[in-house]
């Protein structure tokens, strides 16, 4: 029978809050490599383990030698991002579809005696028949027979990727390759070998080489997940990493660029041609050094150490003098070489006379050290997400008033408890420039302090263009203790 609804009484809606933007994670590093198990289509490829780099690039190639010293480090760091550098011209390549265990039975491919399929290769339509199987005992095999009838093009079985790839023989631009189909006769094979559309991968043509800052500026326009940066290669020029170095000091989202150098001139206090000299003299603050003569990817362990801090944790933060590289040997130098190196802000790994050994002095090509770059980088962003979130969440709007801006305010404050809470910021005497109610030379009990001028004091251009006042922040950096005096005065 008819009813009223009760919603004509009681009307209850449900309003869900957007899900709050999130921030960035400064503990990710890109290894960039010319290794070409990585296809130039795919470009980056994300590893949580060392042993699933050793997986897909087997224990010498120089990508996994630089993960090996990143996930070395202790505490373990969580995350790391290969990139593929197209160093030299790259050639086409299918990769076939995952093949299920039951489809990797070789069962299916012992009683083919006259297989056939079709596939172009570089603008060639290759028909291939009377495919035969029956001899084969795994899927290598099968493979092989392929290679044979293709006479020229290569196929192989990954098995790492349960599946069939097929690679032009010919390199750059014009080396392409096309899904695989039926040829209409004999037995067709190319969907048994997961090569056809809609299951293989899209075709993944050649390119032709490009400069190493070609490709650092292509991986930032792709992917805005790492922010650390290393290169696993040895051929890069002082010009070529320059050139990353310059991109990476403005590019937006904020980064840091790692480099080794094992040139025995960074020892010379009086050279002027080496790497460390020459960034020096650049003042990039966001690209630093290490030298060292054992390890080419030495400064991978560097990031390893760094990017295991929690910035949300209490008392997380650290400095990286004093902290160890596993793996990596540690130098043996005499002061006028670790004056020289430390003249230059270039770091090392070394030995002390206390049968101890060190990074030293973790710092920045311009001499800034390595964990305020870091903590300020992650600050930056936190403080923009969190003021974002403010209004972003918000079920109603933010209103242009002090009580609205406070509510701004109260975000910021909140952010900055946490740089204090982790120790990248503490109580200290303000030696910056006067603003609000705040004075030179004042100390800043909290660590920090925000100020919001009223809003009647903004333009009615602003006001009107619905800008909230220009927010302020003075934030006072703990440092850290790497130097100490100690004076003993004995009387008897």
């Amino acid at each position: 029978m008819p009813t009223l609804a009760v919603s004509d009484v009681v009307n209850v809606q449900i309003v869900m809050s957007p899900t709050a933007a999130a921030t960035r994670d400064f503990g990710a590093l890109l290894i960039l490599g010319s290794s070409s198990v990585i296809d130039t289509n795919e470009r980056i490829r994300k590893y949580s383990t060392l042993d699933a780099v050793a997986s897909d690039f087997g224990t010498s190639a120089p990508e996994y030698l630089a993960a090996n010293l990143f996930f070395s480090q202790s505490p373990q760091p969580a995350e790391l991002y290969i990139g593929r550098w197209a160093e030299a011209s790259s050639s086409a390549r299918l990769n076939g579809g995952a093949l299920s265990i039951a489809q990797q039975a070789m069962s299916n491919f012992t009683s083919i005696t006259n297989g056939s399929m079709k596939i172009t290769v570089d603008g060639t339509l290759k028909t291939l028949s009377a495919l035969n199987f029956s001899a084969e005992t795994n899927l290598n095999g099968v493979a092989s027979v392929i290679t044979t009838a293709l006479a020229g093009a290569t196929c192989v079985w990954n098995a790492n990727y349960s599946r069939f790839e097929i690679t032009s023989p010919t390199t750059g631009a014009t080396s392409t390759l096309t899904y695989a189909s039926s040829t209409g006769s004999g037995t067709d094979v190319s969907a048994l070998l997961g090569l056809v559309t809609g299951v293989a991968s899209a075709p993944v043509g050649g390119i032709v080489a490009e400069s190493l800052l070609t490709c650092v500026t292509n991986l930032a326009s792709i992917s805005a997940d790492w922010y650390g940066l290393l290169v696993a290669d040895t051929s890069p020029t002082d010009t070529d990493l320059l050139g990353v170095a310059a991109f990476i000091e403005g590019a937006s989202p904020s980064r840091i660029f790692g480099i080794t150098t094992q040139a025995a001139t960074a020892l010379d206090p009086v050279s002027t041609t080496d790497l460390p000299y020459k960034l020096k003299a650049a003042n990039y603050k966001r690209t630093f050094c290490q030298y060292s003569s054992s390890s080419a990817y030495a400064a991978a362990s560097i990031f390893g150490r760094a990017f295991t801090v929690d910035f949300q944790g209490n008392n997380t933060t650290i400095t990286l003098k004093f902290k160890q590289e596993p793996g990596v040997t540690a130098e043996s130098l005499n002061e006028t070489q670790a004056k020289a190196l430390k003249a230059k802000n270039c770091n090392v790994f070394v030995n002390y006379n206390n049968d101890t050994a060190i990074i030293q002095e973790g710092v920045m090509a311009n001499g800034y050290f390595f964990d305020e770059v870091h903590g300020l980088d992650w600050l930056q962003n936190d403080l923009q997400t969190a003021v974002f979130n403010a209004l972003y969440t918000s079920q109603t709007k933010t209103p242009q008033t002090d009580r609205g801006v406070n509510r701004l305010v109260t975000a910021i404050n909140d952010r900055m408890e946490q740089s204090v809470n982790n120790g990248l910021c503490a109580p200290g005497q303000w030696s910056g420039p006067a603003f609000g109610a705040l004075q030179t030379g004042q100390y800043l009990a909290a660590g920090y302090y925000t100020y919001a001028p009223p809003v009647n004091s903004q333009s009615q251009a602003n006001r009107e263009a619905r800008k909230a006042p220009t927010l302020q922040v003075a934030a006072k950096l703990a440092g850290a203790v790497h130097f100490a005096n100690v004076i003993v005065n004995v009387n008897r």
